[in-house]
């Protein structure tokens, strides 16, 4: 009888290994990292450089990259932002890491 329990104990324990081993480390972390990437920042445009099709921004923290704020030249994902700012404007951006450049993937202006 104690052999049988033994067993199955260790039948038990081998399933639920297996189960744990089966199931992707993303699918076990909570959901906030998913959220914090589309997470708007705030800044204000500082230069707008049509011709590079860079913006020079002042933000506040970049919570999805870990950044403080500061100011820095980013490149936008797409040219055409950059007929939608000029220097001074208030703006709501999300920037990420786009081929290893930090670049402006949504802009809006703040009214």
């Amino acid at each position: 009888m104690k052999q049988t329990t033994v067993l199955l104990a260790a039948l038990v324990l081998s399933a639920g290994l297996t189960l744990a081993a089966a199931i992707p480390a993303e699918a076990t972390q909570h959901a906030a990292p998913a959220a914090k990437a589309g997470a708007m920042s705030s800044g204000e445009v500082k230069k707008v450089d049509k011709e590079a099709g860079k913006l020079t921004i002042k933000h506040g923290p970049l919570e999805n990259l870990d950044m403080p704020g500061m100011t820095m030249v980013f490149r936008v994902q797409d040219p055409a932002m950059l007929n939608d700012v000029k220097a001074g404007d208030k703006i709501s951006f999300v920037a990420e890491k786009v081929g290893g450049a930090i670049t402006v993937v949504r802009l809006e202006r703040v009214p």
